[in-house]
């Protein structure tokens, strides 16, 4: 087992850590919100680590982000559903999202990547979330950490696994 420091992690994704605060512009962000941007930044952090050729270590990550003084207004038992659902499970979503790619999963942004897995998660294996929540959370996440335009990529990818993966919900609504 990686047994790696928490202030030891690869340095572009200690940048991604920041806080809310002062990282993006003032909003006032939920806890379920916030729990998600934890989410996405350990899961970006994992991502980092694996492109780099490190072993992530979840616990590691879990705890830098918890050393953060805005992520004690999250709402943890979400946070750690995502992080922990979609880290145990990243090869499984990334198998349904890779048939939706337009090119190879590992030339996507690392932001959009972790959107994607994150959107997945909540389609595949949350079904409490409706489906237009779980991409509409993914494409904000996208929106706040991402590219310009790479909300929009991660919204036609997951309205196309939505359809697959809640196609009677897609349906009906």
């Amino acid at each position: 087992m990686n047994k790696t420091p928490a202030n030891s992690l690869h340095p572009q994704a200690q940048k991604m850590v920041k806080t809310n605060e002062t990282s993006a512009p003032k909003r006032s962000l939920t806890p379920r919100r916030r729990a998600r941007e934890y989410a996405l930044q350990g899961v970006y952090q994992s991502l980092v680590l694996r492109r780099a050729g490190s072993l992530p270590n979840k616990t590691a990550i879990a705890k830098q982000l918890s050393e953060d003084p805005a992520f004690r207004r999250c709402q943890l038992d979400l946070f750690q559903g995502i992080f922990d659902g979609v880290l145990d499970r990243a090869d499984e979503f990334e198998a349904l999202i890779t048939p939706a790619l337009d090119r190879p999963i590992n030339e996507l942004s690392p932001v959009e990547h972790a959107a994607l897995l994150i959107g997945t998660y909540e389609l595949a294996a949350d079904l409490s979330v409706p489906y237009k929540v779980a991409i509409n959370e993914a494409v904000e996440l996208a929106k706040t950490f991402g590219g310009t335009d790479g909300h929009k990529y991660v919204n036609g990818v997951l309205d196309l696994l939505a359809q697959k993966l809640r196609s009677a919900e897609v349906q009906a609504g």
